[in-house]
């Protein structure tokens, strides 16, 4: 046999997969330092998008399940202004007209006090008002409207005569009220009322948080209240909500329908948190630029590799590495650099998400699919950040690599 047939007889080595993590991880191990603040950049950018989907997830699902808790069917009417834009009045009779409504289930209502005023105490200066509202409430109103007492007892039968007072917990938080008790006393309208309860936070009437709460006859006798409603809550069988809604103004008002709003509050918190989407488009605008800027970060790191490491190379390519196997060698060495970062990134997402939800006391919830497309997007990042530096590493002829030392 002929040097000329044993010669066209060699093929070079394979490398086995394990080889090629290997070898690619080498390179990483040399340059511990360089490789950690490479894949902080990746990182940084896939935990600002699994964060921001994270968050807004478990914003989505904490909506949910307070609309859950709290319901859907709940109607709000009000007056609205008149053709001269004059603010309306509702009928006397509204609130028992609405009652009628077969679907409908429960019935309240507030009826607003103008002008009068609410004080800590008879020291505190007139011009301190607060910007608190003084509204009469039926008994029926917590129950139907969702709201619970953070202390004391709502108003009853009894209660509702004399000057007693339910605070909104917006209002609670402006009179200094921390509890609610015999000794509490507030100034309504000139007049000591005594607060008898505070309610939480209602999330489908935030009107009520800021309100001072009395009872319709204390209202009506105290300070000449006409007795008619200014807001009337009313629920409805579930799936019937549509329906009583396209009545309910020509019900309230017969005469002027047009003169009265009719509102559905659970419209209106989902549609708060569903503007949040152009935050969170921002905010994963920001995420996608520093992915950018950390793949940058790693295909610098990796051209600067192949510069540093030529010897290196042009070793292997002596001893007979191929032009594809180094070629590998960086483009999985630019992969591991980016899954580094990707993984990191991941983790921060679900730490950020899981801490931000806790101090809100939602349910922690990170999509599957966020967490798949940010590895999938790491292993993309890095195959292109990897490829220009690999090519450029497997065109190095091994006389050329040992020449430039």
């Amino acid at each position: 046999m002929t040097a000329r047939q044993t010669r066209s007889r060699l093929t070079p080595a394979r490398l086995a997969p394990r080889d090629v993590v290997r070898v690619g991880a080498a390179g990483l191990r040399t340059r511990p330092a360089r490789a950690l603040l490479s894949a902080l950049g990746i990182a940084i950018g896939i935990a600002a998008m699994v964060a921001v989907v994270g968050i807004s997830s478990s914003s989505r699902e904490q909506l949910g399940r307070q609309l859950a808790a709290l319901g859907t069917n709940l109607l709000t009417v009000a007056p609205g202004q008149t053709l001269d834009g004059q603010e309306a009045t509702l009928p006397a009779e509204a609130e028992a007209m609405i009652a009628r409504i077969g679907p409908v289930t429960a019935v309240s209502a507030t009826g607003a006090i103008r002008n009068v005023k609410v004080y800590r105490s008879d020291k505190i200066p007139k011009v301190e008002t607060g910007g608190l509202t003084v509204s009469a409430a039926r008994t029926s109103l917590p129950r139907t409207v969702g709201a619970t007492l953070r202390g004391g007892a709502w108003l009853n039968g009894a209660t509702g005569r004399y000057p007693a007072a339910v605070l909104g917990a917006g209002a609670a938080g402006r009179l200094g009220v921390g509890r609610a008790g015999p000794e509490m006393v507030i100034m309504v309208g000139g007049e000591r009322f005594t607060v008898i309860g505070v309610l939480d936070e209602v999330t489908l009437a935030p009107e009520l948080d800021t309100a001072v709460l009395i009872g319709w006859e204390a209202a009506t006798g105290l300070f000449r209240f006409d007795g008619r409603a200014t807001t009337v809550y009313t629920r409805s069988r579930d799936d019937q909500v549509e329906a009583v809604r396209a009545v309910l103004a020509a019900t309230a008002d017969p005469r002027t329908p047009g003169d009265v709003s009719v509102s559905r509050p659970s419209d209106a918190l989902a549609a708060s948190r569903a503007a949040d989407v152009t935050l969170n488009g921002l905010l994963l605008g920001l995420g996608a630029v520093a992915l950018l800027v950390g793949g940058v970060g790693v295909a610098n790191t990796m051209v600067i590799s192949v510069l540093e490491r030529r010897a290196e190379i042009g070793l292997r390519r002596s001893l007979g590495a191929t032009r594809g196997q180094i070629r590998v060698q960086f483009l999985t060495e630019s992969l591991l650099l980016s899954a580094l970062g990707g993984v990191g990134g991941v983790l921060a997402g679900i730490a950020v998400t899981t801490g931000y939800a806790a101090y809100q006391t939602w349910p922690a919830v990170v999509p599957a699919w966020a967490t798949m497309g940010a590895l999938a997007a790491t292993v993309l990042i890095g195959g292109v950040a990897g490829l220009y530096p690999a090519i450029r590493a497997a065109r190095l002829s091994p006389t050329e690599a040992l020449v430039m030392i």
